[in-house]
């Protein structure tokens, strides 16, 4: 056997292990350089007194693009097969298109959980933080859809054959948008409904709203619906275009203060002055009342019953209603102990005398012979 037969193929074995030799050594590069430059970026931020959530949340996208950028320069002086070439051209593109993404919206992500840490929603007023914290939610999911998008459309248009096929298929583009459109239509409105929102604000996170006859607290909200707590702990998913377009009430829409009802029912005859002045003194005296509203009016007369409303305030919807139900219940246990006569009762009187048509007189008994 002659041994230049073999020399081709120990050229070419040779060939593979320096190409492996190579990418293996710049993957050791790679990392070196990262951790070096990730230690150093971290130091100086600290020094800078940067907020700390922004270096580390690019850690890991960031390692893999000095990984592929290097790999990328040292494979770049070998001599790869053609067949080879067009697929680390192809897959370069795609996994260089998918990282930049990645570091993106991780940046986007850190961004967001910066900005969120800065509005402090739980304060009493929180008002303007809970403004923030929906915008920064919404516009986040808004980013994410398109940067996801044009993520897609890069690594699509990195494959030779898709930006031929696609050339090809213009011609067809407007019915295929006219059925897409079509097919996605609700999401599409529930989209743009969700971008609008952000800026008019007919709701905010942690607002109290009575929807579809429940009482809850909006508890977060998505780009194409949003997440009612209601108080059992139930949770309501409705779509976001459904605040746009259907009512709604919403307690706490320019303050979080609000006002709370205490309805009780006593005789006509009973001393309201009596029961106002200690419905005004049990409210003064309980913690929940923020000091702004305490009075009782006579509301409507019944034809058994006065009908007394109690307005009471506080300085948010869930200290409002536990003051409702603690005045309500010091009331009622007022009128059974102190003024049981102001109680409401049923009357009725009946009257029968000589000549009442309703009522003639009934003979007296007779023994039976």
């Amino acid at each position: 056997m002659d041994l230049s037969d073999l020399t081709p193929d120990i050229s070419l074995g040779g060939v593979k292990t320096a190409a492996l030799i190579s990418i293996a050594a710049a993957v050791a590069i790679a990392f070196l350089l990262h951790w070096l430059a990730y230690r150093l970026t971290l130091k100086i931020s600290r020094r800078l007194k940067l907020d700390p959530i922004f270096v580390p949340a690019l850690y890991h996208p960031t390692r893999w693009m000095i990984v592929l950028l290097i790999v990328a320069a040292g494979i770049q002086p070998l001599r790869l097969g053609e067949r080879v070439q067009a697929i680390w051209s192809v897959g370069a593109r795609m996994v260089f298109a998918l990282l930049l993404g990645w570091i993106i919206l991780a940046f986007l992500r850190a961004m967001r959980q910066a900005l969120e840490r800065r509005a402090d929603i739980s304060v009493e007023d929180n008002l303007k933080a809970r403004r923030q914290h929906t915008r920064i939610r919404i516009l986040y999911r808004v980013a994410q859809c398109i940067i996801g998008f044009i993520v897609i459309a890069l690594m699509l248009m990195a494959i030779p054959g898709v930006r031929t096929i696609g050339v090809t298929l213009m011609a067809s583009a407007g019915l295929a948008g006219l059925a897409v459109g079509a097919a996605a239509q609700p999401a599409l409105k529930n989209l743009i409904a969700g971008i609008q929102m952000a800026f008019s604000e007919p709701i905010r996170l942690d607002d109290v709203v009575i929807i579809e006859g429940e009482w809850g607290r909006i508890e977060d909200i998505k780009l194409t619906y949003v997440v009612v707590r209601i108080w059992d702990d139930r949770r309501m998913v409705v779509p976001v275009s459904y605040f746009l377009e259907k009512p709604f009430q919403n307690w706490t829409t320019k303050t979080s203060d609000i006002l709370g009802t205490v309805f009780l029912y006593v005789d006509p005859a009973a001393d309201v002055e009596r029961i106002r002045a200690h419905f005004i003194e049990t409210v003064q005296a309980n913690s929940r009342w923020d000091g702004r509203v305490a009075g009782l009016q006579v509301t409507d007369h019944k034809v058994d019953a006065l009908e007394l409303r109690g307005l009471v305030s506080a300085r948010n919807a869930g200290l409002a209603f536990d003051l409702r139900c603690e005045v309500r219940e010091a009331m009622v246990d007022f009128l059974r102990t102190h003024m049981p006569e102001a109680l409401v009762r049923v009357r009725q009187r009946v009257e029968a005398g000589e000549g009442d048509p309703l009522f003639p007189p009934q003979p007296a008994a007779q023994g039976l012979n």
